[in-house]
């Protein structure tokens, strides 16, 4: 059999014996410094009001302080924040200058990058896209926070910018040059990493906290080792033909139907396998009846004993139906002979692995509980193969061994890497060999076919890689502090931070806490899913929760900001009520939005490669504003020059000009009238404070007060940088309308579509850049809704529709002309949105308004006095319906529930009740 490959001496080591300075005291040694912190931590653990700290992980005393390395690290509520902010933090000083504009750039990173790859998780900004945002906001030794930390990436790129590789260093510099920026001050800042949940705080951790990467190589060869020598036959098959023992890469498993004609099995890889790909369609291999999974197929189900508890397990029936081997360097496939099925039947027979956690799965309580319920599985064992808990169990004793904590630590997050691609999460793709995990990211779901890897395959690669990537990264001591708990209550002084980046959970996109359940049962350290800032039906929160919840988390993010500082957030989410959630929770926080910009990684998350999910993310730059600025509103009261004092500001912070090409600009919408006007609105009442300036009077003294270019207000001072830049540039891209309605929002669609038909994922981006003037009274409506009322989308059916062929024909040479049913310019075409023609456009605006009439319904037979959220088009197409129908009653009725100032400042509501009540007057009257 083929053997773990052994690189380096399996010596003993032990790191950490030189004298080391933390937090200002100076232990002989790290570990001195670790039991040091240690003791304190145990002792701040027996607190009973410590444990009531919202967010406080479940998990005992002992599992916590496993996982821990403080003060830089724990599995629960840092105590060492505040410490950590003293001895680091320059206090606020409200005579220091400092201005920057939001970092105004469309970032577009990939995701090759070694330290990048280390470790997955379910969601990560790269950090090389993190980099350029710190250093802009930051200068050296500057505290950077991130509440949502994930892997950590914020806390990586905060270190980077200290030992960046000299081709990143000059590659940035140059582009920061020819912009026009000033260079980059390089040096590491400082970083706060908070995160709910402890699988993900415990990879921030290792991240970002130094190890001897040469002990780190030593303890994981000799685990994997030992791993070998106590399970490694585990993995042997006989090579037939030379009566040799191999070593197995993969094994097959295949779940069994029932044929619901012939009742006979169905073994779905012998079955739907075909040429290399899975067919939708097959014939019954014994009755030849057409058979799919997604209508007729009947599951099977084994019951057997649980040896875990010795209780009874029923769940789908699953086969070994191929192996993959390699023998004498040539790789094989066989299925799997009766000495292979001897093994895995040995093996089944060993006593249950001790490690092995046997948590139960709250499927009750999971979005994701039906895929697993149904199918059997309840428990967090019952995801693994007999073989699969025997290794993973043994490597993570082994591992868990390790004298040096630090190094510990390390190789468990090696160990981590292998869960899900040994669980039967991890599928098997019947075409090429892609990468070792291929369970879905961000959902629990049981393939019909998965992959059993072997762990010399899983884990070997990831190990070299692992030392790779971490011999070229920072060795610094004390640059980052990780603590794990509730983003709303962080022990972190007020007006101590001086930068956030952070990426919180969206809506429903990702659910963190039932995802995180598979690592954490590892560690007996899981995640309070109550403080979780999600949309979730299975935990009874809604979008309103969510909003509640980001608010919290933001009002704690203000509180810890400097005066005057930035926070970057970064959105994804194709839902357009999400993100004006977002807005809302930041506002009343008291964050003002300066920039929206989008950032490509250049690869999706399971949500977003599917066709419906957006592949780019939102960069929301905001700022805190300065002191002197909310000094006048703590009373509750301000004048008219406060309006103008929030308006200088708010331009000297807002980016002053836009590339969008080397040749073309953009319109900046936060300098319009219309968009000032609606911040200025915004910002006095989200400080309840009355607004002192009528609508009329501030666009009349906004002309006055500042100068103006390209319908762009400036501050007197940013004029000349404006005009010289402007010369650059040959085209502006002008705003043509502000998205502020549905109907307004239908309008932007369009003139985009009649310049450039685009997918969603495409379109919806840019759409939400455009949704900050939407009325506060306007029922969110999303971009697909609008799509399927108003426009078309070529689903590669037929010729390519003209509109399409044009645009096409004219940007793409290669695309030229080509016949309207040409394959290649049908795949280009597929999935595109377009403007319908005239002949189509009829049965479009039936369609759209059958659907406006039955939300007109739900107004109609509304029982509150007063509907403050609604769609004003779906209100006149039913004025209209009403009037035509001579129901000028319901016109009257549904009107009293809308606002007044609503139906007097739209021309057609106003016409329609105006009609409606002389006619219904003049009907009472007779």
């Amino acid at each position: 059999m083929d053997t773990l490959p052994l690189s380096i001496d399996a010596a003993e080591c032990e790191g950490g014996k030189e004298p080391v300075k933390c937090l200002g005291q100076e232990f002989e040694s790290d570990q001195a410094r670790r039991a040091h912190y240690l003791d304190l931590l145990a002792e701040k653990l027996k607190d009973p009001e410590f444990r009531k700290t919202p967010g406080f992980p479940k998990g005992t005393d002992e599992a916590i302080l496993r996982m821990s390395d403080p003060p830089y690290y724990t599995a629960c509520p840092n105590p060492f924040l505040q410490e950590f902010v003293k001895r680091h933090g320059r206090p606020y000083d409200p005579s220091e200058e400092y201005h920057r504009e939001p970092f105004a750039v469309d970032v577009r990173v990939g995701k090759r990058d070694p330290l990048y790859k280390a470790h997955s998780y379910h969601t990560k900004v790269p950090h090389l896209a993190i980099v350029p945002s710190i250093l802009h906001y930051t200068r050296p030794g500057d505290i950077v926070l991130d509440g949502f930390c994930g892997s950590g990436m914020t806390g990586v790129a905060a270190q980077w910018c200290g030992s960046p590789l000299s081709t990143y260093r000059m590659k940035l510099e140059s582009e920061w040059h020819t912009r026009g920026r000033k260079p980059p001050e390089w040096g590491e800042r400082r970083v706060i990493l908070g995160d709910l949940s402890p699988a993900a705080t415990f990879i921030a951790a290792n991240y970002n906290l130094p190890f001897d990467i040469d002990n780190f190589s030593i303890a994981s060869q000799r685990v994997l080792d030992a791993m070998n020598d106590e399970i490694g036959w585990m993995y042997e098959t006989r090579h037939e033909k030379e009566n040799q023992l191999g070593s197995i890469i993969y094994t097959v498993w295949s779940e069994v139907f029932a044929c619901p004609n012939c009742s006979n099995e169905v073994v779905f890889f012998r079955a739907a396998v075909k040429d290399n790909r899975i067919l939708s369609r097959f014939p019954c291999p014994s009755c030849d009846v057409m058979l799919s999974k997604k209508t007729n197929l009947e599951r099977m189900y084994v019951t057997e004993v649980d040896t875990a508890d010795d209780s009874i397990w029923k769940h789908i029936k699953f086969i070994p139906v191929q192996i993959c081997y390699s023998y004498s360097g040539d790789v094989y496939h066989k299925m799997p002979s009766q000495s292979d099925l001897k093994l895995l039947d040995r093996i089944s027979e060993i006593n249950f692995p001790e490690h092995m956690p046997i948590s139960l799965i709250p499927i009750d309580q999971m979005y994701h509980g039906s895929r697993l319920g149904p199918k059997g599985f309840w428990k967090i064992h019952q995801l693994f193969t007999p073989r699969a808990r025997h290794v993973l169990s043994s490597l993570w004793r082994k591992a868990d061994s390790e004298n040096d904590p630090r190094i510990r630590n390390a190789v468990l997050f090696l160990v981590e890497q292998s869960i899900g691609g040994l669980s039967i999460l991890n599928r098997h793709h019947v075409v090429g060999r892609a990468n070792v995990n291929q369970w879905l990211n961000g959902v629990y779901y049981i393939p019909s076919v998965h992959e059993e890897t072997s762990i010399r395959r899983n884990i070997v690669q990831k190990r070299l890689r692992m030392i790779q990537a971490f011999s070229n990264s920072y060795q610094s001591e004390s640059d980052a502090l990780v603590t794990t708990g509730d983003c709303a209550c962080m022990e972190i002084p007020s007006n101590s931070v001086d930068y956030i980046f952070t990426d919180p959970p969206f809506g429903e996109n990702i659910f963190y806490s039932d995802l995180n359940l598979l690592v954490e049962s590892w560690h007996r350290v899981f995640t309070d899913a109550r403080p979780e800032a999600i949309v979730d039906k299975m935990k009874r929160k809604d979008a309103s929760d969510y909003q509640n919840l980001m608010f919290r988390c933001f009002l704690e993010y203000h509180r810890v900001l400097k005066f005057g500082r930035w926070m970057t957030v970064v959105f994804s989410n194709s839902s357009n009520a999400v993100w004006r959630a977002i807005q809302e929770a930041m506002g009343l926080a008291g964050f003002v939005v300066a920039d929206v910009r989008t950032l490509d990684k250049q690869q999706g998350s399971f949500r977003q490669v599917t066709s419906s999910a957006v592949k780019q993310d939102l960069v929301i730059s905001a700022y805190k504003p300065t002191e002197s600025l909310e000094e006048n509103f703590k009373l509750g009261l301000a004048a008219v020059e406060d309006v103008w004092n929030f308006v200088s500001e708010h331009l000297g912070n807002v980016p002053i000009f836009a590339n969008l090409t080397d040749d073309q600009a953009d319109v900046i919408a936060e300098r319009t009238s219309q968009m000032l006007h609606d911040r200025m609105i915004a910002f006095f009442v989200q400080r309840r404070v009355a607004v002192p300036v009528s609508a009329p009077d501030f666009f009349k003294d906004l002309d006055e007060r500042y100068p103006a270019r390209d319908g762009m207000y400036f501050l007197p001072d940013q004029i000349s940088q404006y005009d010289r830049k402007r010369t650059t540039v040959n085209e502006l891209r002008q705003l043509n309308l502000f998205v502020q309605d549905e109907a307004s929002a239908t309008q932007w669609v369009r003139q985009l579509l009649q310049s450039k038909p685009q997918t969603f994922q495409d379109l919806q981006p840019q759409f939400m850049q455009q949704l900050q003037a939407w009325a506060k009274h306007e029922k969110t409506v999303e971009l697909k809704e609008i799509l399927n009322l108003n426009f078309l989308c070529y689903d590669g059916d037929g010729p390519v529709p003209s509109q399409i062929h044009s645009y096409l024909s004219t940007n793409f040479k290669s695309l030229r002309n080509l016949d309207k049913d040409d394959g290649m310019l049908k795949s280009k075409a597929l999935d595109r949105w377009y403007v319908p023609d005239p002949g189509k456009d009829s049965d479009l605006q039936k369609l759209r308004t059958r659907a406006m009439l039955r939300e007109f319904d739900e107004y109609r037979s509304a029982t509150q006095q007063r509907i403050r959220q609604f769609r004003t088009e779906a209100v006149r197409v039913g004025f209209k319906h009403c009037y035509d129908e001579q129901d000028y009653r319901t016109i009257v009725d549904v009107a009293r529930k809308l606002p007044a100032q609503v139906i007097q400042e739209d021309e057609k509501l106003l016409m329609y009740y105006d009609v409606a009540t002389m006619r219904l007057g003049d009907t009472e009257e007779d």
